[in-house]
């Protein structure tokens, strides 16, 4: 079981701009549910003891779970790719061309991205795929495209794909779609590896790796934008790509460069998997730190025309959407370049974009005025 979460929204003040309240989350009747659960869960870590084990405190509200084995720790997660498959299903519909194979890296990234936060490497994923009916699987082309990502991802992320469960949920999943999920573990060893913010301190330098798009977080804000193009999933987005098909640009996995820092020796003194509440996600971690930003990457066309069309201002973009930056380490001054070249030879763009500061839990992003407090992201 991974740890809950919950976040407060950031209300957009542009008149006209959608909200994610509007696309049919509103975390104000989400949150208490989920902080009861988080409760409720750590109140059952006692169960570890009879079998001479025991969790990680600090692991709970980070983005995945830890146990102590002994020789090493024991990580895990459990995630959802999310409503980002209504997309693909409305493009199959439309177009016919099939992005299962990409939708199966989303879903393998939701959860293998949280695991490495911790200093994990991914060992093993298991699939859980519902479907609102047995005849999704009777239908060839998808169904085998999706298999057939699922294990180029699994690949890509050096794990073993363990199985998984298939049901068919008629009434429960909506007809014609399906429900994606995955679990991951994996292994942090040596358990000096274990990045839960421990070694977090002023001085240190942020680094952020390239997003390939929209990952799967806002996608919810992007299906709602897309009832106010004339053209749909199929509007041009001003550079020959369709606004459908940008959105399916698979999530970059992040797996291939947390392993290549370990084997060079970088430490990694915490991570960050930007996904849901965007550059919010900075303040993950409990410290009372100052993240100041100096630089921001380039936003990929597909998020720079959501935040147009859908009338954003900088604090709701960034504070919802990756904005082109999918997953932050915090490392020693000393290590940024060698972080951000590590991550290049894996073929991700990466940035040195900002440093810690003593000073107030906040992220300041310089380069476009916004500020986020510590009340913009309640995770615990």
């Amino acid at each position: 079981m991974t740890a809950f979460s919950a976040a407060s929204p950031h209300a957009p003040k542009n008149p006209g701009a959608l909200t994610y309240e509007q696309a049919g989350v509103n975390y104000d009747q989400v949150d208490p549910i989920k902080l009861l659960a988080q409760q409720s869960a750590k109140a059952t870590a006692a169960q570890l003891a009879q079998h001479g084990l025991s969790e990680i405190v600090a692991s709970r509200g980070e983005s995945a779970y830890v146990l102590d084995i002994g020789p090493f720790y024991l990580a895990s997660i459990v995630e959802c790719l999310g409503t980002k498959i209504l997309v693909a299903d409305a493009v199959y519909r439309e177009t016919g061309k099939s992005f299962y194979a990409a939708i199966a890296q989303d879903t393998i990234a939701m959860a293998v991205n949280d695991l490495i936060t911790v200093g994990a490497t991914p060992l093993i994923v298991q699939a859980y795929w519902a479907a609102g009916g047995s005849d999704w699987f009777a239908e060839k082309k998808r169904a085998a495209d999706l298999i057939a990502g699922w294990k180029a991802a699994c690949e890509i992320s050096g794990v073993s794909w363990g199985g998984g469960e298939t049901p068919a949920l008629a009434g429960v999943v909506e007809g014609g779609t399906i429900d994606l999920g995955a679990s991951c573990v994996g292994l942090v060893n040596p358990k000096s590896r274990l990045s839960l913010g421990d070694n977090l301190v002023p001085g240190d330098a942020i680094v952020m790796l390239a997003s390939s798009g929209i990952h799967a977080n806002g996608v919810s804000l992007a299906r709602k934008l897309t009832e106010r193009l004339a053209n749909g999933y199929q509007t041009d987005m001003g550079n020959g790509e369709t606004f459908g098909e940008a959105l399916l640009a698979p999530t970059t996995l992040y797996a291939p460069v947390t392993e290549a820092l370990a084997k060079a020796d970088v430490a990694v003194h915490y991570c960050v998997n930007i996904t849901g509440h965007g550059w919010r996600k900075l303040l993950r971690h409990t410290s009372e730190l100052t993240y100041r930003i100096h630089t921001v990457p380039p936003v990929p066309p597909v998020l720079a025309f959501m935040q147009r069309e859908a009338k954003l201002d900088n604090a709701e973009a960034y504070g919802t959407l990756n904005m082109g930056a999918g997953f932050a380490f915090f490392v020693a001054a000393d290590q940024a370049e060698k972080t951000v070249a590590i991550a290049k030879s894996r073929g991700i763009e990466a940035w040195v974009v900002g440093r810690v500061e003593a000073g107030p839990k906040q992220v300041v992003i310089e380069p476009i005025g916004v500020t986020y407090g510590s009340d913009d992201l309640k995770l615990r």
